[in-house]
């Protein structure tokens, strides 16, 4: 589509501050984008990539899962990006004896001073914020872990027999521990799949590891301004749905979700071999919104195959169950989608 023809199917749009095109939006975005950037920048030494991925989960209305050994700033990004946009931020711990009350309400017995009549009042949890960081979302069992399920999915909450709408944007930013250390809880796969992206933090280099040390052991606090506004970030989200996709773009990624399934007949042999299950349609619209999300962010009016690659592996990650095969011969989930994107 020519950017003439974008402009005039746009006429419509909106932000806060009147009426701009399609066009004039992702500009916008653009400029939205590197005020955050730097803000962060402020705090968070690095992990340029990460920002950036988190940021596409935001434009795409997803959710995130984050990866990494302790102590490697997981929970500081999210609060430091919290702190960059201007919305409600709430935090929860997840432990061993978290109830799933304790993220979603509860409700009490309140008395009228007055008539001395009693009546139950639910009482709002955590869960109604805009930006959720779920801090080491693994180390609770899965039955309070299946109390963001709907709040990740239905943008709601079900409790004391009523239903309440979550106010938007909402999204969820989950830290996670590898599976492998003491004391966590697997995800169960309906949870991990209401993940748009799964993203591990690694060490950070020597240079990046000296400045980190340096900023952090001084007496300086860097004050964090907002960047984003609450109302910018829903302008956004819509203005993403929008960037117009072509019919190639959207065949390959749904031709690259249906390769990482065993028993579809367009699956290559290494998949049968190595992959108990694979990826469902959540993976072809988290490939696309992404790849619409990257583009914008480029200032590109429109993602090619290449945006696609780019968040693979993030997307189908923890969509692909590998088998005692892969594990035999040391095939891990993102040698098996390298080889999917090689093909």
């Amino acid at each position: 589509m020519s950017q003439t023809a974008l402009k005039e199917k746009s006429k419509g749009s909106r932000l806060p501050s009147g009426q701009i095109s399609d066009v004039e939006g992702i500009s916008r975005l653009n400029k939205s984008f590197k005020l955050l950037r730097d803000e962060v920048a402020k705090v968070i030494v690095g992990q340029d990539e990460i920002i950036k991925q988190i940021f596409v989960t935001i434009l795409s209305r997803g959710h995130c899962l984050l990866i990494g050994v302790p102590g490697l700033a997981k929970t500081l990004l999210v609060r430091t990006l919290a702190d960059a946009l201007n919305l409600k931020f709430s935090r929860i711990q997840f432990t061993p004896d978290l109830m799933p009350s304790d993220i979603t309400g509860t409700e009490i017995i309140e008395e009228n001073v007055t008539t001395g009549d009693r009546s139950f009042r639910f009482v709002k949890g955590p869960l109604f914020g805009n930006i959720i960081l779920a801090d080491e979302i693994n180390r609770t069992p899965p039955k309070t872990q299946s109390a963001l399920l709907e709040a990740m999915q239905e943008y709601r909450v079900t409790a004391a027999g009523q239903t309440f709408q979550l106010e938007q944007p909402f999204f969820v930013l989950a830290t996670q521990n590898p599976i492998e250390q003491e004391g966590t809880y697997p995800l169960p796969e309906a949870q991990l799949d209401r993940f748009m992206f799964n993203l591990w933090l690694d060490y950070p280099s020597f240079d990046e590891e000296v400045k980190i040390v340096q900023s952090t052991t001084g007496d300086y606090t860097p004050s964090i301004k907002k960047a984003v506004e609450g109302s910018d970030i829903l302008y956004f989200q819509e203005l993403v749905r929008r960037v117009p996709v072509s019919d190639s773009v959207i065949k390959f990624a749904v031709e690259l979700a249906n390769r990482t399934r065993p028993k579809n007949s367009s699956a290559p042999d290494f998949v049968k071999q190595f992959v108990s299950y694979g990826a469902g349609p959540r993976a072809s619209q988290y490939l696309i919104l992404s790849a619409k999300a990257n583009a914008a962010l480029d200032n590109r009016l429109s993602p090619d195959i290449d945006d696609v690659k780019k968040t693979a592996l993030p997307v189908l990650r923890h969509r692909i169950l590998t088998n005692f095969n892969a594990e035999a011969e040391n095939t891990t989930t993102p040698e098996i989608v390298q080889r999917l994107l090689e093909i």
